[in-house]
């Protein structure tokens, strides 16, 4: 079973779009980094992504060294994404991020990147949700004010969930 490291912004994303529980239907794992569970999931989604099954991973000594050497070098992420990072580098798992400096740090080490547009494909894929569904999910999560998904990308699976 493959294990997808994600960041706060994918596990939001989803949410907004009514995603969240098609997405732990798929036969990846999701899991994230106990940090960022305890500061940024767990008042709000805590109860929920627990039912659903996410899994809270807690680093090792090894990557808690990475996780702090890079909040060092690059100040612009927060601690919780430089702990998935660190998680998703050490267990050479994917890492879910919708952070730019994030997924550009994951691409030149190496660490296989993606976001909340590869996972709604990978549930268009594996049939957990029909076109509909997508297609008011996708318009939900794009509609808010702080997506910062790619206009282009939405809009092509947008006509392609609607037929047209």
């Amino acid at each position: 079973m493959p294990f997808l490291v994600s960041d706060t912004s994918v596990i939001i994303d989803l949410d907004r779009g009514d995603l969240l529980d098609a997405a732990f239907g798929l036969d990846d794992k999701l899991v994230v980094p106990d940090l960022l569970f305890a500061r940024e999931l767990d008042a709000e989604l805590g109860d929920r992504l627990r039912s659903l099954g996410i899994g809270i991973e807690s680093l090792d000594a090894d990557e808690v060294s990475c996780a702090t050497r890079l909040g060092r070098i690059e100040r612009r992420l927060s601690v919780a994404d430089t702990f998935a990072f660190a998680l998703a580098h050490g267990r050479q798992w994917t890492l879910l991020t919708g952070d730019g400096v994030l997924r550009t740090i994951a691409e030149a080490e190496g660490v296989a990147v993606h976001g909340v547009l590869w996972i709604i494909d990978h549930i268009e894929k594996a049939g957990l949700c029909d076109a509909p569904t997508l297609h008011a999910g996708l318009t939900k999560t794009a509609s808010h004010p702080r997506c910062r998904l790619p206009k282009r990308e939405i809009d092509l699976r947008l006509k392609r969930y609607s037929g047209t």
